[in-house]
């Protein structure tokens, strides 16, 4: 088992490096990164309550991307403190670090938890939105390891955590 574990671990230290070497887009992804931080991801339910009054058909969505974001949240704070993973940037030699450090835990990813929060109830709502939902919810994801302040694996499990509370909140 622990084989396994390593093994897993790097591989996915291996594709950090390998998004992480990336100089071309880091600008690029250190505008986008900030589209699943917290002012952010705040401001948009609440641009999305808005919208909704003038478009009712997006209202059983919002409140359920507000239950989502804020329970895959209190979770994902939860798991930050057990599991105690440490930053790449810290843990990892040569990591280009784009930004500012943060001192709390890398696992899981709270802007990829956020973004995939908001926008997974509006692609089980609204299946068209997907081909652009999707698309900028992995480049939010993709924009933490590539500013090298999360592994792949970081990401994943809060797009994952995301989806499993969406879930449980669409079928309830």
């Amino acid at each position: 088992m622990d084989r396994m574990f390593t093994g897993l671990h790097k591989m996915d230290q291996q594709l950090f490096y390998k998004i992480n070497g990336s100089k071309l887009y880091r600008s690029f992804f250190g505008m986008i990164t900030h589209l699943g931080g917290s002012k952010i991801s705040i401001l948009s339910i609440l641009s999305l309550a808005f919208i909704s009054l003038f478009y009712p058909s997006i209202r059983p969505a919002v409140p359920q991307a507000f239950l989502v974001l804020s329970v895959s949240h209190i979770i994902m704070h939860f798991i930050k403190r057990s599991v105690k993973r440490i930053r790449p940037y810290l843990s990892l030699p040569d990591v280009m670090l784009h930004g500012h450090p943060f001192e709390d835990h890398s696992f899981p990813s709270g802007h990829a938890t956020a973004i995939f929060s908001i926008t997974i109830p509006f692609m089980l709502q609204f299946p068209a939105v997907i081909v652009i939902l999707f698309p900028i919810s992995v480049l939010v994801a993709y924009s933490r390891v590539v500013l090298g302040v999360h592994y792949p694996s970081d990401v994943l499990a809060g797009a994952f955590l995301a989806l499993a509370i969406a879930v449980l909140v669409f079928v309830v």
